[in-house]
């Protein structure tokens, strides 16, 4: 990313970089928000639809982390 803070916001290329890492990002959340029900339903343990919930997480970070990451054409990199 940028040093450059005088433009108060992320520059194109950061916004490019950002949007071609967004799936990981996404698994990334869906798998923490399993683990956060699985930890929440600890009296009970967690249900066939927790356990469900934590693979399909799962599964979806294996899918992102084998994908390349490309970024969005048509951006000029940062200088």
């Amino acid at each position: 990313m940028s040093d450059d803070f005088e433009t108060g916001g992320p520059s194109p290329s950061d916004l490019a970089a950002i949007e071609a890492e967004w799936p990981r990002i996404e698994a990334d959340l869906a798998d923490l928000d399993a683990e956060i029900r699985a930890l929440n339903l600890a009296d009970h343990g967690p249900d066939e639809l927790d356990w469900r919930r934590t693979r399909r997480s799962e599964a979806a970070l294996t899918r992102t982390a084998a994908r390349p990451v490309y970024p969005i054409s048509g951006l000029r990199p940062a200088a």
